[in-house]
């Protein structure tokens, strides 16, 4: 059934790239297509799906990061319920499209599935080539949890919460910087809504990495940053960070101190990092149900919710239709997102 999805798809894109000269006019035509019910997908739900070999859980980063620890946390509930081992595949490189294209053509069986984060959402607009349709190629099975950014200073700037960083960088104009981990991450974006919300002009400092941006605001080198909370709590703890403002809808269990920016006054300031589980496009309706159901039991427990708060996270479940709604509405944010700042990625 498969090869009808493979050809359903490249008839799209091959009847729609001609007439569609707008690159985002023919990304928005796809996602519209993509919310149609395929017919497969119907037949699928009367047949159980057998799983006889290990499943391959592909992530598209190195191992340690969160993306990687949620694939590990979901593994082992993943095995109970299919009774087969679960194998981390680790695939990083190309802004994490090297990973994301094994997961798209991979056979729809049941037997490859992937975890994605916010790359997911923002490489299609924001790189120059993607080796995949998005959304089109894949299966939505769920999200799992969703990481409020926080925005922190170095102790010597001297403001205290995000009032007096505005006005500070208001009589200083183009004068304040802010790193990133890289042109087009979540951070970084996050810090273009900033600079939007509040009318400011700061300096973006791209790096290759989570990691030099860090120490380098932590050293002084740069004055704020945008964070997981996991990553920013001990920084903030022992002083070496300020913590200004999270990008959440209320106070985060992991960070309660520190105040929201709907609260500051800048609910535009919302940029977050995400992860769920999708497949190839063609998965079988019984096993993606079965995987999500695994999922919101699971993550719900309260020994997950416990564990996820230390990582800066919160767990947040849904069903694969409400996956697929969500999807195409964050599309369509971090498009504008990435439209604003005037970002583009040559990846040819």
């Amino acid at each position: 059934m498969h090869h009808l999805y493979r050809l359903r798809q490249r008839l799209l894109t091959g009847l729609l790239h001609p007439f569609l000269g707008a690159r985002q006019t023919r990304l928005k035509l796809l996602m519209v297509l993509w919310l149609i019910p395929l017919l497969a997908n119907a037949q699928g739900q009367n047949y159980p799906t057998k799983i006889t070999r290990p499943i391959r859980l592909i992530v598209p980063y190195v191992p340690g990061g969160l993306t990687d620890t949620l694939s590990r946390i979901a593994g082992p509930y993943i095995t109970e319920e299919f009774g087969q081992s679960v194998t981390i595949d680790n695939r990083p490189g190309g802004s994490s499209t090297i990973g994301t294209q094994l997961i798209a053509k991979a056979i729809p069986d049941g037997q490859t599935i992937g975890m994605i984060d916010a790359a997911f959402l923002i490489n299609p607009t924001l790189l120059n080539k993607v080796p995949y349709e998005t959304p089109g190629d894949f299966t939505p099975i769920g999200l799992i949890a969703i990481a409020p950014l926080i925005l922190v200073t170095h102790p010597s700037l001297p403001v205290k919460n995000v009032k007096q960083l505005i006005a500070l960088a208001k009589k200083q104009p183009g004068t304040l910087n802010f790193a990133s981990a890289g042109n087009g991450s979540a951070v970084h974006l996050a810090g273009e809504q900033l600079q939007s919300a509040a009318k400011l002009k700061l300096l973006h400092i791209p790096y290759k990495g989570t990691g030099q941006a860090l120490s380098d605001a932590v050293g002084g080198q740069v004055h704020m940053l945008f964070l997981v909370q996991g990553t920013a709590k001990p920084f903030v703890a022992s002083g070496k960070l300020r913590g200004l403002a999270v990008t959440a809808a209320h106070r985060t269990r992991s960070m309660p101190q520190i105040s929201t920016f709907i609260e500051e006054g800048l609910p535009d300031v919302e940029a977050a990092t995400i992860n769920g589980l999708v497949g190839p496009v063609g998965l079988p309706v019984d096993f993606v149900q079965r995987v999500n159901r695994t999922m919101a039991r699971s993550m719900n427990a309260h020994e997950q919710q416990e564990k996820l708060i230390d990582y800066g996270a919160e767990v947040a479940t849904n069903t694969p239709d409400e996956f697929r709604l969500w999807i195409l509405n964050q599309m369509q944010k971090w498009a504008k997102a990435v439209k604003d700042s005037g970002v583009h990625v040559d990846n040819n």
